[in-house]
């Protein structure tokens, strides 16, 4: 029987151990079963039932790694990874500067024959090499103090913002901060399953080929993200993720019809770089943008404002987004006027705590069309679910699951808006979902849109009380929020 996904994690970091004692870091790890993982899968594919052409030239695949032991296999597997980046285009990218990290040849052929050959990879539904990736990650964070550092969206809260949005076979979608590609696949196995019988020869060739594009910072991860395509059957040249670019640093001028996005929450934004060596290097220099609608050190706000540069006019967007984007004054008010005023910003989703690797992260969806210019304010009301009041998840004992989203997605009504019906009243104040009109929003302080109406229990029975770890994040949260909003105060003092 076939091992899930969570087995496949276990197994995976038991061979980390093994490798750690090595001198290999887990992250060196993750980047060598990835490697490893494209190889055998890219075999499958070659296999019933798929009887696909081979991507990967013969003499430099996953069977001539089986029939090679010792210093030999070491030597060969060196020789796989200076050779495909030669190949161009996606595999070339997906090998792009890569490493033979692992020196003990005995370990090497373990990792071949114990963890990857006996997987039928190709068949698990999951989207596994995402799956690993933040499966070691997690692990990494539960024995370190500091944690993983890393903003995962939730694979269920994927698939109910791609199921809100439904994206066609005609649409270009694009993730300016891609991660391991999860916007992207959802988007394309959305049009495959809901279009894929009747789709033509060019709108196949354009699900192939122009459909998904985005950007990674992070080469590793990058890597995992363009694995991912190829694998799922996008194939590209130029390639559609740009790797260790700052998505942010300039206008590309391309734009899309859609974009899915849960841009990386750091506190301030500078210029990145990656150097020779594929790391990353910061430059305190502030994004200076004529798109821009403010200049400001706020990442968060600075990818909302890349975010509407990079849509086509009636193009739609989801983006996720921390709580101090929809109250934060200063620059963050400017923002939010404009985006009001100039774009149909038709709908929030706030988020429960407990989803995300970090603890007390509160974020929402923010979602909205872009609209020709005009002087009345596209937004006309904005409909708001709160699934954070009330609502307590963790990621082992109590995960968020596609099925907590089901009332969000029936009250969405895609394609259907007009027809939305609150169902919050006076008669049912439990109602999670309500809307509130532009002549509203436009009176509130600073146009906050922090807007919450539901009782919270927890404020008059201590029972219903988050953990204690939980408690001391979200308050970390608050009082950053509110050194952040100190400093754009003093920022404007400084003029």
């Amino acid at each position: 029987m076939p091992e899930g996904p969570s087995q496949i994690v276990n197994k995976a970091w038991s061979f980390a151990h093994v490798l750690r004692d090595d001198g290999l870091s887990y992250m060196a790890y993750t980047e060598q079963i990835t490697f490893l993982l494209f190889l055998k899968m890219a075999h499958e594919q070659t296999l019933p039932p798929w009887n696909r052409d081979p991507i990967v030239p013969e003499g430099l695949d996953w069977p001539s790694l089986l029939e090679r032991d010792g210093e030999e296999l070491e030597t060969h597997y060196r020789h796989i990874l200076a050779e495909l980046p030669k190949q161009g285009g996606m595999l070339g990218e997906i090998f792009k500067k890569a490493r033979q990290e692992i020196q003990n040849p005995a370990t090497l052929k373990r990792l071949i024959v114990d963890l990857i050959d006996p997987e039928d990879w190709m068949s698990m539904q999951a989207d596994v090499k995402g799956d690993i990736y933040e499966g070691l990650l997690a692990k990494s964070a539960q024995e370190s103090p500091k944690g993983a550092g890393q903003y995962f969206t939730p694979r269920p809260l994927i698939q109910a913002m791609v199921d809100v949005m439904q994206p066609g076979p005609d649409d270009t979608v694009c993730d300016p901060a891609a991660g391991t590609g999860g916007f992207l696949l959802a988007a394309h196995d959305y049009v495959v399953r809901e279009h894929g019988r009747e789709l033509d020869p060019d709108e196949k060739r354009h699900l192939k080929e122009r459909f998904a594009q985005g950007w990674e910072l992070v080469p590793a991860t990058a890597r995992l993200c363009i694995m991912n395509l190829y694998l799922h059957g996008m194939s590209a040249d130029p390639c559609p993720i740009r790797s260790g670019v700052d998505s942010l640093a300039s206008d590309p001028g391309d734009r899309y019809s859609m974009v899915l996005t849960n841009p990386p929450f750091g506190r301030k934004s500078s210029i990145q770089i990656v150097n020779e060596e594929g790391e990353l290097e910061s430059e305190t220099q502030s994004y200076e943008r004529q798109d821009f609608w403010t200049s400001t050190k706020n990442k968060q706000l600075n990818f909302l404002q890349h975010v509407k540069t990079l849509l086509t006019i009636h193009g739609r967007c989801a983006i996720v987004v921390p709580d101090n984007v929809l109250f934060e004054g200063g620059a963050g008010e400017t923002v939010r006027k404009n985006l009001l005023q100039q774009f149909d910003v038709h709908t929030l989703l706030r988020l429960p705590t407990g989803i995300f690797y970090a603890q007390g992260v509160k974020a929402n969806v923010l979602f909205f069309d872009a609209k020709p210019a005009r002087e009345k304010a596209w937004t006309e009301r904005l409909w708001i679910y709160d699934l954070r009041t009330n609502m307590h998840f963790t990621l082992k004992q109590n995960p968020l699951t596609r099925g907590g989203l089901d009332e969000f997605v029936e009250c969405f009504r895609p394609g259907q808006r007009h027809e939305r019906e609150a169902t919050w009243s006076e008669d049912n104040e439990g109602g999670r979902w309500r809307a509130y009109d532009y002549e509203e929003l436009a009176q509130r302080d600073k146009l906050n849109l922090d807007i919450f109406w539901l009782r919270d229990d927890s404020l008059e029975d201590s029972e219903n009380l988050p953990e204690p770890a939980v408690l001391a994040a979200e308050i970390v949260e608050d009082l950053r929020a509110a050194l952040d909003a100190f400093e754009a105060i003093e920022a404007e003092l400084e003029g």
